[in-house]
């Protein structure tokens, strides 16, 4: 996650790389798994609810851009992401910010032709460390748990095998995507990738 679009060179774009990990045992477990590979928490469980916003027509996702308000407490973030580039990471110009009032700027993206698509939820705990070129997230959301590693590409590897996952387990589709692959076998699935109330607890 970018602090800023330019990091320390304001100039310098902020590309972010990441991958996924499919987790089949309880987030329970794979905090343990990180705690005794040495990793330490930094950012508690918390709730991270996204609107994705889109033009008529689905310009941004037909261009494999995202344009995303975050919703976490009482903090709203909105994030730009380019489209990715190939390779066995994923790779893609981020830009993030802010947002003093969340419903204001949504009434600005309204005017300016954007209307909500996508929604999704996850509980997302964050582990590090020290002095390591980034960090492993464990997400729990209603499709099931992920972690992530977002760092140095040489990083992500080395870490993945630390932690038992193979390349070819690399995950580098969306959740947005991940959600669309799970309800075309769940008809019944709801529209957005959201918790129940018995879900949440």
């Amino acid at each position: 996650m970018a602090a800023n679009a330019g990091g320390t060179d304001a100039h310098k774009p902020y590309v972010e790389t990441e991958i996924k990990l499919r987790w089949d045992r309880e987030p329970e477990a794979a905090v343990r798994m990180l705690e005794e590979q040495g990793y330490r928490l930094i950012e508690s469980r918390t709730l991270e609810a996204d609107q994705l916003f889109d033009r008529e027509g689905g310009a941004m996702r037909a261009a494999a851009k995202l344009l995303r308000l975050r919703r976490t407490g009482g903090r709203a973030t909105v994030t730009y992401k380019g489209p990715p580039a190939g390779g066995r990471h994923k790779s893609r110009e981020e830009i993030e910010f802010d947002a003093s009032d969340a419903d204001a700027f949504a009434r600005v993206l309204d005017r300016l032709g954007y209307a909500p698509s996508f929604r999704y939820e996850k509980y997302r705990t964050k582990y590090a460390i020290p002095g390591e070129p980034g960090f492993v997230t464990v997400d729990e959301t209603p499709i099931g748990t992920f972690l992530e590693l977002e760092g140095a590409a040489d990083w992500i590897d080395g870490t993945a095998a630390r932690l038992g996952f193979p390349q070819s387990a690399y995950v580098t589709a969306s959740y947005s995507a991940l959600y669309r692959e799970y309800q075309q076998s769940r008809p019944e699935a709801p529209a957005n990738m959201v918790f129940t109330s018995e879900d949440s607890l």
